[in-house]
């Protein structure tokens, strides 16, 4: 069965006259006869049944037709929708880690979405560690993830951001007063750490390791968000990405590294060999396109700042 041999069933059915709709199909008359034979044989059922010069619809004709019309319409709203999708329509599955679910996802997203050309996209959100992000859009379950890097062959990243390393420590702690810290320093308190399972978790013990630091961590946590609660009742003090979680401070006070210039990026990945909508695919242009925008800035500033500091070296 074909869906020729749809069309041309329900065109017949409802002119009840062969020669009639082969002109409306625009084909020949024994085309069409020979079609609905064939299309009867396969069904095992006669169709139509003669009336003088016409046709009409069996009993199982009847039956046949309505679900031939709910084909038929499927079809068209398949047609549609595939339409709409080729046309930039369509909706976006992401994935991204906790330190992005504040502010930088949701506006993004916002941004995105503000566009003419994305007025009709759609988003699926999932907040995840990396490796479970990285598992789901391996089974297709993501279009887009974001959190850290893998030496996956299969996926292709992209460098978004690069967060900056720092230390929070109560207010009244003994290291409360000082901007930076030293390494040595820091490993005198207990630690408060990362689920080993998440991706900051394997960063911060990679990093442990290549120092050759032995810390005390008696508590763990799954992001930064209890890290920072755990930190301000003064269970310990913490190693933690610059994130929005950051910006309320009350309770406590952050601190940089003394001689070590620490960051945590995070990417954004995708499957090399995977079909993307074309929507996918233009939120991954105008990420990228962003992120470049946003570099270029801060490398300005970086730029305009070293210029005033030579300036008033110079002037001295």
């Amino acid at each position: 069965m074909t869906l020729n041999q749809i069309f041309y069933f329900i065109k017949a059915a409802e002119l009840e006259n062969f020669r009639t709709a082969s002109l409306q199909l625009h084909i020949s008359q024994p085309s069409l006869s020979r079609s609905m034979a064939m299309l009867e044989e396969e069904l095992g059922v006669a169709l139509f049944e003669k009336t003088g010069r016409g046709i009409r619809l069996t009993k199982a004709g009847k039956i046949f037709y309505d679900h031939a019309v709910k084909i038929s319409t499927d079809y068209d709203q398949a047609i549609d929708r595939m339409a709409e999708v080729a046309g930039g329509q369509g909706k976006i599955d992401i994935g991204y880690v906790f330190p992005l679910a504040g502010h930088y996802i949701p506006s993004k997203v916002r941004l995105f979405l503000e566009k003419k050309e994305n007025e009709n996209v759609s988003f699926s959100f999932l907040q995840d560690h990396s490796h479970d992000i990285i598992r789901r859009l391996r089974a297709g379950e993501l279009d887009i993830g974001f959190g850290g890097k893998t030496d996956d062959p299969d996926l292709e990243f992209y460098p978004l951001i690069d967060q900056e390393i720092v230390v929070i420590t109560p207010s009244d702690h003994p290291l409360a007063d000082q901007r930076f810290v030293a390494l040595e320093h820091v490993m005198k308190y207990p630690l408060i750490g990362y689920d080993p399972a998440s991706w900051m978790g394997i960063h911060t013990r990679a990093f442990y390791e290549t120092y050759d630091l032995r810390p005390s961590i008696p508590f763990e946590c799954p992001d930064e968000y209890s890290i920072v609660a755990l930190v301000r009742e003064n269970f310990g003090i913490a190693l933690v990405p610059v994130t929005d979680v950051l910006a309320q401070t009350a309770g406590i006070t952050i601190h940089h590294i003394q001689g070590l210039d620490l960051y945590h990026q995070i990417f954004m990945f995708w499957k090399k060999d995977q079909y993307l909508l074309p929507s996918a695919r233009r939120f991954i242009d105008y990420m990228i396109e962003t992120s470049k925008a946003e570099n270029d800035r801060k490398n300005e500033s970086k730029q305009y700042l070293k210029d005033i500091i030579q300036k008033k070296k110079n002037t001295l």
